[in-house]
């Protein structure tokens, strides 16, 4: 998938997780947050953890579909 819209344009990255009820996708290594980590046993000092945002389906499109659309727009050419 590769990122077409947002501060992330241009990123490339497999999708991890789909969200169709509020049509939100989560691409690996695109809009990584961080999050506060609670004390637990895994980290019992408590942690910041950097993962990935969710973005909007709209705002990403398959790679390929991207490559055919980037050489479209390179074939045509204004004429004057």
């Amino acid at each position: 998938m590769v990122v077409i819209a947002g501060a992330e344009s241009g990123k490339r990255g497999k999708i991890l997780q789909v969200l169709p009820a509020s049509q939100r996708v989560i691409v690996e290594g695109v809009r990584m947050i961080k999050k506060h980590q609670r004390k637990n046993q895994q980290y019992p000092q408590g942690a910041i953890v950097e993962r990935e945002g969710t973005l909007h389906l709209s705002n990403v499109m398959l790679a390929a579909r991207y490559e055919e659309r980037a050489a479209s727009r390179k074939v045509q050419t204004p004429s004057a």
